[in-house]
C-alpha cells in the first residue's frame, strides 16, 4: 500500500477500503505523506466524491488520529453545536451561555475563520485578555465549576482535520460534502460530546448554496454520528444575508452582548437562537416538551442569567469583563464610513459571500494564514433582504484602520446589494429541522 496508488484511485473515481484510508489519514498526520500528495487527494476527493462507507470511515480515521477527549465525569449527557460556517455568525456567543444558564454543561471546542467565513474563537479572542488556550484539565474544570467553557480546538484532537482543513481552504477545496462532513463530526466526535445539534447554514453566504446539498450534508452527519453512536440533529439556516448585523469579531461580540442583555436582538437571531437552543434542551432531557423549552431559552434572557453566565466565562477564562459592562471599551477602528443607497427599491437580494469577502479584506479575517486579524474592522449592515430602501439611505458602515481600502470596499458593499421596484417577502431565517 502507498499514497501513489490511493491517489490514483481516486483520481480514478474508485472506492477506497478502510485499510486505504486509515493508511493515508495516519501517514499524512505523521508527517510521512507531503502536502502536495494530500492536495492531489484532496482535489481527487472533491472532484468524484465518496460513497457513505468512505466518509463514514474518512471521519473515524481523522477523529482516532489524535486524542479523544471523556467527558463522562462531568455528565452522562454533553451536547454540543456546531455550525458549517457563514458571515456574520455570532450565534454560538449567544447561544452557549443561555444553554449553560439553564444548567446544561457546556462543553465546547470552536475554530478560527476559514475563508469568507468568520471563527467564534477569532471573535472570542478580540475581548481583552480571554484565553482560548486552556489546557485539558482547566477546560474540564471550569465546565465543572460554572457549566461552560468555551476554546479553540488546539488540543490533540482530530489532528489529520486540522491538517486537511488548513489544507482545503488553500487550494479552493471547502465547499464539499464529504469533506464538509467528515471534518465537522471527526472534530465532534474526538471532542467527547454524545448529543449533536449542527447548524448548518444554506445559501449565498455558506459552503452549501442551495437547500438540497444542505439536506444532503444533514442527513449525512446524522448517518455517520448513528454509526459513531452519536444522535445529531441539524438545522438549516438561511444564510443569503448575514446573520444579525455585525460582521466582523468586536463589532459581533458587541452584537451578541447586547442580545444576551436583552437590549436589542434581531428577528434572524432570534429564531436562530430559538430553534437550535430548543434542541439541545430537548436532546438534554431537559425537557421533552418544546414549548417548555422554548419558555426557558426566553426566561434565560429576560432574567439576565445568560449574560450573566457570559460574565462568569469571560471573567474565568481571563478577559475583561469591563467591556462587557461597557462596550465603548472594545477598542474602535479608525475609520466608520457609511455607504450609501443609490437608488430606490425593495432589497431583493445581497451578495452574502462577496460581503464575507470584503469584511476579510478589511481585516476581520485572514487572506492568508499567517494574517494578522484586525478585532475591530468589519461591517455593520443597516438592512435587511425585504426593506424598501430610498435613494441615500444607508446600507452598512465600513469599520477600517486601512484608509486605502475604503473606496474599493464602498464599491464592492454597493455591487453587493441587489434592488428590485417590486415588493419583496423578507428571508425565512430557519428552513427547516432533520433528526
Amino acid at each position: 500500500m502507498n499514497v501513489l496508488s490511493i491517489i490514483a484511485k481516486k483520481r480514478d473515481k474508485k472506492v477506497l477500503s478502510k485499510e486505504e484510508i486509515d493508511y493515508f489519514i495516519k501517514e499524512y498526520t505523521a508527517g510521512n505523506i507531503t502536502d502536495y500528495q494530500a492536495a492531489a487527494w484532496i482535489m481527487a476527493v472533491y472532484i468524484n466524491g465518496m460513497n457513505n462507507e468512505e466518509i463514514t470511515n474518512l471521519t473515524l480515521a481523522m477523529a482516532n488520529s489524535g486524542d479523544t477527549l471523556d467527558l463522562s465525569d462531568i455528565s452522562d449527557v454533553i451536547v454540543d453545536k456546531h455550525s458549517t460556517g457563514g458571515v456574520g455568525d455570532k450565534i454560538t456567543l449567544i447561544l452557549m451561555p443561555i444553554i449553560a444558564s439553564i444548567g446544561i454543561p457546556v462543553a465546547k471546542m470552536s475554530g478560527r475563520g476559514l475563508g469568507f467565513t468568520g471563527g467564534t474563537i477569532d471573535k472570542l479572542e478580540s475581548i481583552p485578555g480571554y484565553n482560548v488556550n486552556l489546557s485539558i484539565e482547566e477546560f474540564k474544570e471550569n465546565v465543572k465549576e460554572i457549566g461552560i467553557s468555551l476554546i479553540a480546538a488546539n488540543l490533540n484532537l482530530a489532528p489529520a482535520d486540522k491538517k486537511i482543513y488548513a489544507l482545503r481552504d488553500t487550494i479552493a477545496c471547502t465547499a464539499n460534502i464529504p469533506l464538509i462532513a467528515s471534518s465537522v463530526m471527526s472534530k465532534k466526535i474526538a471532542a467527547g460530546a454524545n448529543k449533536i445539534v449542527i447548524d448548518i447554514t444554506c445559501g449565498a453566504g455558506a459552503f452549501m448554496k442551495n437547500l438540497k446539498d444542505a439536506k444532503e450534508l444533514a442527513q449525512m452527519m446524522i448517518k455517520i454520528g448513528r454509526l459513531a453512536g452519536r444522535e445529531v440533529r441539524c438545522v438549516i439556516t438561511n444564510m443569503d444575508e448575514p446573520v444579525g448585523n455585525a460582521i466582523g469579531n468586536n463589532l459581533e461580540v458587541i452584537e451578541a452582548i447586547n442580545a444576551l442583555k436583552n437590549n436589542e436582538m434581531t428577528d434572524d437571531v432570534r429564531e436562530i437562537v430559538m430553534a437550535l437552543g430548543t434542541q439541545m434542551i430537548l436532546m438534554s432531557g431537559t425537557t421533552q416538551d418544546q414549548t417548555e423549552a422554548q419558555n426557558l431559552i426566553n426566561d434565560a434572557i429576560i432574567s439576565g442569567r445568560a449574560y450573566e453566565k457570559f460574565v462568569e466565562l469571560v471573567d474565568r477564562q481571563g478577559g475583561n469583563i469591563a467591556c462587557l459592562q461597557d462596550t465603548e471599551l472594545f477598542e474602535k477602528a479608525e475609520f466608520v464610513i457609511p455607504v450609501f443607497a443609490e437608488e430606490r427599491g425593495a432589497l431583493k437580494s445581497i451578495d452574502t459571500e462577496r460581503i464575507g469577502n470584503v469584511s476579510v479584506y478589511l481585516g476581520a479575517g485572514r487572506m492568508k494564514k499567517e494574517d494578522t486579524i484586525d478585532y475591530s474592522a468589519g461591517i455593520i449592515m443597516n438592512q435587511k433582504i425585504g426593506n424598501v430602501i430610498e435613494v441615500g439611505q444607508i446600507l452598512a458602515y465600513i469599520h477600517t484602520n486601512e484608509k486605502d481600502k475604503i473606496d474599493g470596499s464602498i464599491k464592492n458593499i454597493k455591487e453587493a446589494f441587489v434592488l428590485d421596484p417590486k415588493k419583496v417577502a423578507k428571508t425565512k431565517p430557519v428552513l427547516g429541522i432533520i433528526k
